[in-house]
């Protein structure tokens, strides 16, 4: 794998990336591939935000409630299938090739930024 194009410090700026935690998880059959519907809780600034992610071979519905993850909440959402996705949670791939979370260490106030 090869490094991306740099970017200035700027640039990184520019992408905004919070903690929320998992509040609901729904199956999601009308996606492509098998993935859950999200409702996470970033803070009272930010709010509540919905998303998608295809985490269904590494994680059950019930291991995700409650759990503080890192996303982008900046992005423009985007339709998929009947649903509209508001963030970009962040994974990485396992050597199944299935998704993993990135998730917070610990308690930590919702909506705070990662730097």
């Amino acid at each position: 794998m090869t490094i991306k194009q740099t970017i200035t410090y700027n640039d990184f700026e520019k992408v905004d990336i919070r903690v929320g935690k998992i509040l609901t998880v729904e199956d999601f059959p009308k996606a492509r591939k098998k993935a859950y519907k999200l409702l996470i809780d970033f803070g009272s600034e930010i709010g509540l935000k919905r998303s998608s992610a295809q985490i269904v071979d590494n994680y059950t519905k019930e291991e995700l409630v409650g759990r503080l993850v890192l996303a982008v909440v900046n992005f423009v959402p985007k339709q998929i299938a009947d649903f509209l996705s508001e963030v970009l949670v962040f994974g990485v791939n396992d050597k199944n090739n299935n998704v993993k979370l990135l998730c917070v260490d610990g308690e930590v106030e919702l909506g705070k930024s990662v730097f």
